[in-house]
């Protein structure tokens, strides 16, 4: 990662993060619904994936809409920062459900809540992204979440199995949250901040990597 953006260095840190905790659910979701909710099928796992599905779609244009109208990044920002905290509050929520009704609830604010970072996070990734190297910084997100995830899922299998089904879903609200701790060390990068000299001319110091050389490398 040697020369890449700070921005994307820690953008990918973050996703990395969150798609690890949720990660450790993949293998065992349907065995949790089965298992824990009274009266449950495989019907029942079947809606509460569409109902993800079709919250996170839903959501995703009118979020997007809403960020395209606002200028400069602190709005991106912000609710990509409090969609994390909702997605995590979503696995502590659904480690709780006991009914298919609330597992339903639980599982539209979870997609509601990754639908709204899931516009967010690409938004400030793509402004921040290497000219140069587009593929590879993209690639490099892809490509760790995607080996990550994959240990996450035997770590996953094996955390429900000693533990408990509910502290995989813990592990993946925490995880969550340390996501969005992570994004809490890039603000001065995405966010200009705004100065007053002593001539009373206001200058704006944009810290990023086409406007500062310490921008990157950690």
């Amino acid at each position: 990662m040697d020369k890449v953006n700070r921005v994307v260095k820690y953008m990918v840190f973050s996703d990395l993060v969150l798609f690890v905790g949720w990660g450790l659910i993949s293998p065992m979701f349907s065995i949790f619904v089965l298992d824990k909710i009274e009266g449950a099928t495989l019907i029942t796992v079947g809606v509460a994936s569409a109902v993800y599905w079709v919250a996170r779609a839903v959501v995703q244009p009118f979020i997007a809409r809403i960020l395209d109208k606002q200028k400069g990044e602190k709005d991106d920002y912000f609710i990509l920062l409090g969609s994390l905290v909702c997605v995590g509050l979503a696995a502590f929520w659904i480690a709780t459900v006991k009914t298919e009704t609330v597992l339903y609830i639980a599982q539209v604010f979870h997609g509601a809540a990754l639908g709204v970072y899931s516009v967010a996070w690409p938004a400030i990734f793509t402004r921040h992204i290497d000219k140069e190297k587009v593929a590879f910084d993209w690639s490099l997100d892809r490509g760790s979440i995607s080996l990550a995830v994959a240990v996450a899922s035997i770590a996953g299998a094996k955390v429900a199995e000693t533990l408990g089904f509910e502290m995989v879903f813990i592990l993946a609200g925490i995880g969550s949250i340390v996501s969005a701790l992570v994004l809490l060390a890039i603000p001065k990068l995405v966010m200009p901040q705004v100065s007053v000299s002593r001539s009373g001319v206001r200058g704006v110091r944009i810290h990023r990597k086409y406007g500062s050389r310490n921008t990157t490398g950690i």
